[in-house]
């Protein structure tokens, strides 16, 4: 599609930004939305299991199976030497990932066979009969472990670099260096992993996949199953929440799934429990960040050297694209004229980390937060002004040039934080905060604001790409199909938007469809926030396509110019007649017009050298910033979030609602990463937060106390989006790192901001407490 073609102030504002409520809230509300454990299952359904290591590394010596296969009600158990293709199906190709470990375990919990029974029961049972002799390695969980036997790592690191760090670092009237640890993150989507095959004829398979990533669920299940990609069909209505988790993690059930059904000639379902999905899944990297920083004493950086270590589990995945995203937001908002930056995607025996929202650009902005906060107290400043002497300038300014060389053509944080400054009383509460802590011997408060700029594209230039399938019918309706699948984010009722108010009829008369690989082939995952980008000018594609042909009929039968065919609400004007849109589709479809398109878009401007650390990854950055107060208890660690303001630009929005709701639940959600949300391997490598008794993620109870969610109105994207939108799913989360300041400032409060706490992540109450009391000490 010509880019030149799209200007969103020739569509009539109709559907498109509007708020309207997502297609299926009623459904979830009621529990009338299917999900796949809710579609009736085919007559002699079977069902899996996994059967697991409890080995964290070891050579596996010898597999007695005998009480598996003999208990009541299995009917098949696989191996890895059961596989008819090949027995991978790791996501880049690298051939690191056993869909059956045979000869050599690498994490506790790995899958070693699956069992195969008429009920979920049976199967789950049997599964824990297995006799297994291992012969113990030497196995290492964490990044420390790593580092301490010569750092392997799964994927090759990338470094970024401009100007001349090493030398500037320490030609700055000021350094300093230091280190922060920041957790992981379980998903803890609602609806767990889940995979249901159905066999068909000859080597045809269809599969429904809980899935953010349907073509590559195709692709490894043809990959495991030796067939080609036209025979296997996977389905996606909806998922029960996403968040990174199910873009590569449901190729190991759902190949699972296609084996066995296609072995047995029976549909094959896959259902593990929260527990087993937690321990065999991945979650978001870990890291720690090591860095190095020179400024001079009005708090401007003159260089930063950083490295981001992470513990990447015991494969590749995704650790290579989620490790190079948390260098390219390592910047955070702010210019560094002299950088080095690089990545160490560690090895370890842990289950494969993957992605999760933000995929690394979190992490990579809370280490370049922490850098600013570090020079705050260093100076005795508020970290909001060290925050404005270092963000990025307008373009040509000579400070609009990233540490991967794309100039930030599109800069608004400083109109962002100045307008929440100013809205949000900031500095006159900031006083208010360090009155109170001077008077209060237990409760300590603290505030910060804190920026978002976020690069949004996927990093891997080709999959930047989308494709829909748009029908009219005779009657005028509108059966829409895009490559996009729907886990709770509203997508799939904002491309349902973009199409009526391209034929501007209502948003009833458009009907959303089950994303599926039949229709719409090659997809990308929905992932890198791009959903709306991509899918929504797809279907715009779609529906110009049909709407060119519809203007060409109705200038030729009424005999007018292009110019007087006029898509009014519900109705199409020629001329001086009015034809209500059905009476006119249906002239259209016995004149013999298509009635039907292929539309598609690619990502246009961006391309990446990943070798030479050069390139235009970002299509566009999206902006925001987050106001937090929190209130801690000094003798228990325990703390509240009292306040939270923020503003956050999502251009246009296509749906002010929608959108809304993804800023406040992406925000609660980066609260409970950098909180509460504690992973915890054991010496034996036992991940022990497996369930919701050890792993805590935010209740309702936990949300700020006063919260105030506002869209930057005036905001517009200066590329031709779709609408002139902005991404919203990913940005939002990174909002939280203001609560982790905010914690931050209060602990400072006790040793009279003198020191920086240097809070690690989770900000857990008893590192909270810690930290109190560390400072406490002379």
């Amino acid at each position: 599609m010509d880019q030149s073609t799209f200007d969103d102030k020739k569509i009539v504002n109709g559907a498109m930004h509007a708020t309207l409520k997502h297609d299926s809230a009623h459904k979830h509300v009621t529990g009338a939305a299917e999900y796949i454990d809710d579609i009736p299952e085919p007559a002699g359904t079977l069902h899996g299991a996994l059967g697991l290591s409890d080995r964290a590394h070891a050579e596996i010596v010898s597999i007695d199976l005998g009480e598996v296969e003999t208990y009541p009600g299995v009917v098949w158990v696989i191996t890895g030497k059961d596989v008819p293709g090949v027995n991978d199906i790791s996501s880049t190709g690298r051939h690191d990932e056993p869909l059956l470990a045979e000869t050599l375990v690498e994490f506790h919990g790995q899958p070693i066979f699956a069992v195969i029974a008429t009920t979920r029961d049976a199967a789950r049972r049997a599964a824990r009969k297995a006799k297994i002799v291992y012969n113990d390695l030497p196995h290492w969980s964490d990044i420390d472990g790593a580092l301490e036997n010569g750092g392997p790592v799964v994927t090759e690191g990338m470094t970024l670099k401009r100007g001349e760090p090493e030398e500037e670092v320490g030609n700055a009237p000021r350094r300093l260096k230091g280190q922060m640890r920041i957790g992981g993150q379980e998903h803890f989507y609602l609806e767990s992993h889940i995979a249901l095959a159905i066999p068909g004829e000859d080597d045809e398979i269809a599969v429904w996949s809980s899935t953010q990533h349907p073509s590559e669920i195709q692709h490894i299940v043809g990959h495991v199953l030796n067939a080609p990609s036209n025979a296997v069909t996977v389905h996606v209505r909806r998922m029960g929440g996403g968040f990174g988790g199910k873009e590569t993690q449901g190729n190991q059930f759902a190949a699972l799934a296609a084996i066995a059904a296609k072995k047995l000639g029976r549909a094959v379902k896959f259902r593990p429990d929260r527990d087993e999905d937690m321990i065999a899944t991945g979650k978001r990297h870990d890291f720690l960040v090591d860095y190095d920083v020179g400024f001079d004493d009005e708090g401007r950086i003159h260089a930063v050297i950083a490295n981001y270590a992470a513990r990447c589990g015991f494969s590749a995945d995704l650790s290579g694209p989620v490790t190079d995203r948390a260098l390219f937001h390592a910047d955070s908002s702010y210019f560094y004229p002299h950088v080095k930056l690089t990545s160490q995607p560690l090895k370890t025996h842990t289950v494969s980390n993957t992605a999760f929202r933000g995929f690394g650009g979190p992490q990579g902005m809370v280490g370049g937060e922490r850098i600013i906060e570090e020079i705050a107290y260093a100076l005795g400043k508020d970290p909001l002004d060290i925050r404005k002497a270092n963000f990025y300038g307008d373009k040509g300014s000579g400070r609009d040039l990233t540490p991967y060389h794309q100039q930030v053509e599109d800069n608004i944080i400083g109109c962002i934080v100045d307008e929440l400054e100013q809205s949000s009383d900031y500095r006159a509460r900031r006083r208010a905060v360090i009155a109170f802590n001077k008077t209060s011997p237990v409760i300590r408060k603290g505030i910060a604001l804190t920026p978002v700029k976020f690069g949004i594209s996927f990093t891997m230039t080709a999959f930047n790409q989308a494709g829909a399938l748009v029908h009219v019918y005779q009657d005028g309706s509108i059966h829409l199909n895009h490559g996009g699948t729907e886990m709770g984010q509203g997508l799939y009722t904002k491309v349902a938007q973009v199409l009526a108010d391209a034929f501007q009829v209502d948003i009833d008369r458009v009907k959303i469809t089950a994303t599926t690989t039949g229709k719409v082939p090659n997809t990308s995952a929905t992932a890198a926030s791009s959903g709306s980008d991509l899918n929504g000018m797809a279907a715009y594609d779609a529906a110009r396509q049909i709407k060119e042909r519809l203007v060409a009929f109705a200038a030729e039968k009424w005999s007018v110019s292009p110019a007087e065919v006029i898509f009014l609400p519900n109705r199409v004007q020629v001329g001086d007649t009015e034809i209500p849109f059905p009476d006119f589709i249906k002239q259209a479809y016995f004149a013999r017009v298509q009635l039907s398109a292929a539309g598609f878009y690619k990502t246009p401007k961006i391309h990446w050298d990943r070798a030479a650390g050069r390139g235009t990854p970002f299509y566009y950055f999206a902006y925001g910033a987050a106001v937090s107060e929190v209130s801690i208890d000094t003798l228990t660690g325990e703390y509240l979030v009292d306040r939270t303001d923020i503003l956050h630009d999502v251009g246009r929005s296509l749906n002010p609602a929608i959108d809304i709701g993804q800023v406040e639940g992406a925000f609660v959600q980066g609260m409970g990463w950098l909180t509460t949300e504690e992973l915890w391997w054991d010496d034996k490598g036992r991940l022990r937060t497996h369930a919701p008794s050890t792993y805590k993620i935010p209740l309702a109870s936990d949300r700020p106390k006063i919260f105030n969610v506002r869209l930057a109105e005036w905001a517009e994207n200066a590329e031709p989006t779709i609408g002139r939108s902005k991404a919203v799913g990913e940005p939002p989360f990174m909002l939280a790192i203001s609560v982790l300041e905010a914690l931050s400032m209060a602990v400072a409060s006790v040793a009279d901001y003198r020191q920086c706490p240097r809070l690690d992540a989770p900000a857990t109450p008893e590192r909270i407490l810690m930290a109190v009391e560390r400072l406490k000490s002379p």
